[in-house]
């Protein structure tokens, strides 16, 4: 009994399509490309702790041998070891702080990159799946025309046959079905190529779709985009590479203690007796560095990175105002929209009166085929054209929240 209700209980979650909601949620986390994102943003990661490292004493160990094939009477003919060697950079004019900033920004555009592709791809998500509503809503009033001049067809067929028709009457008819029958046939490879496009961004195929809707509120704090963010930190990262390149200016500390062992074989001898050799030995050793003169090509180097974070620069300055103008048409959008759909529910509420006044005056003969599919054909543009109407009012708010940097799962009812 308990499998019963369970299979009860599950059976209509498995009939359920999916809604937007549902198809953000699985493209975060399984679109190729957000994926791909994410990985780059864990090897900037990994960067940042390698520079981090780069603060901490180095330890080398070496071994050798060494056999000369003519030994002098000092010294032995093979001679082997091993050393271990331990270094620390007392001042390095800055090198490892400007690298590990320039790590930092680099990882933090990284980050922003990550998000602005993320919504990027939710927002194409968002506008296929309302496109894709709209191409199933046009089919859907396509296929109603079809069956009302198929009945028409067959009625007229009838009259036909019973010599109360003439052969005009009935190839105007087949005409306009066979042509019905190739806009639904266009319709559904439409329909089929959003999908199999809808799939490929979400990351799994799609059996039918739930309505989902926007909440409609105007933003009144904008929010500068990810991608302008991620810009302004790989401007920053730049900048800190220039001054990376200005430290190899400045004079370089660095202090190693090496110790090492020896052993030897054949070891000379002299009068007799066998010369004392170095067994082990301990090296401390500072070492101080200074780029005197370089032909200027550290300077030239700087000065072409100065003039690619200029570059971003203007990059950044141009994205400012684009968002700016994409937030005024998406305002505008939305107004648009909204007289949109009153203007076609006006006309779809005409166009269906109409239909149905001249299909009753078509069925008594008073108008003739030409009247009746021009009223019919009025009909099916009106319903298509209000379905897109509503949709577009969707796409129009999920535009402006993409433009104001919101997150749209945030504003789905």
């Amino acid at each position: 009994m308990m499998k019963k209700l369970l299979l009860l209980g599950i059976v209509p979650a498995l009939l359920l399509g999916d809604d937007l909601r549902s198809l953000l949620d699985f493209a975060k986390q399984n679109n190729d490309l957000v994926n791909a994102s994410k990985i780059s943003v864990h090897a900037k990661e990994k960067e940042l702790e390698s520079a981090k490292s780069n603060y901490f004493p180095t330890l080398d160990a070496s071994a050798f041998y060494k056999r000369d094939d003519d030994a002098s009477p000092f010294q032995p003919g093979t001679t082997y070891g091993a050393s271990a060697k331990v270094g620390f950079d007392i001042y390095d004019g800055g090198k490892k702080s400007y690298t590990k900033k320039q790590k930092e920004s680099e990882h933090k555009s990284a980050s922003f990159t990550y998000k602005d592709t993320k919504k990027s791809i939710l927002l194409s998500i968002t506008q296929d799946y309302y496109n894709l509503k709209t191409l199933k809503a046009t089919l859907e009033a396509q296929e109603e025309a079809s069956r009302a001049v198929k009945a028409q067809l067959e009625r007229m067929q009838h009259f036909y046959e019973a010599e109360l028709a003439t052969s005009d009457d009935v190839d105007r008819l087949q005409s306009a079905y066979d042509s019905n029958i190739y806009a639904i046939e266009s319709i559904k490879f439409q329909i089929t190529s959003l999908k199999k496009g809808l799939e490929l961004e979400v990351g799994k195929k799609i059996d039918s779709l739930e309505d989902s809707k926007f909440d409609k509120t105007v933003q009144q704090n904008e929010d500068e985009l990810d991608s302008i963010a991620a810009l302004k930190y790989n401007k920053t990262a730049l900048l800190n590479l220039s001054e990376t390149i200005d430290s190899y200016y400045y004079p370089t500390i660095r202090i190693e203690d090496t110790y090492s062992v020896y052993d030897y074989q054949d070891k000379p001898v002299l009068a007799g007796q066998p010369i004392q050799l170095l067994n082990n030995q301990n090296e401390i050793m500072a070492t101080v560095g200074l780029r005197l003169f370089d032909f200027g090509t550290l300077k030239e180097q700087k000065e072409a990175i100065k003039l690619q974070a200029e570059a971003l620069n203007q990059q950044i300055i141009y994205k400012s105002k684009e968002q700016q103008m994409q937030l005024e048409l998406a305002l505008q959008r939305i107004y648009t929209a909204e007289l949109n759909i009153k203007s076609s529910r006006s006309a779809l509420r005409a166009a269906t009166s109409a239909l149905k006044t001249i299909t009753e005056k078509y069925n008594a003969g008073i108008v003739d085929n030409v009247v009746y599919l021009d009223a019919l054909s009025s009909k099916t543009q009106a319903k298509a054209t209000y379905e897109k109407s509503l949709n577009n009012l969707e796409i129009a708010y999920a535009i402006y929240y993409y433009y104001n940097n919101k997150d749209l799962e945030e504003f789905i009812k």
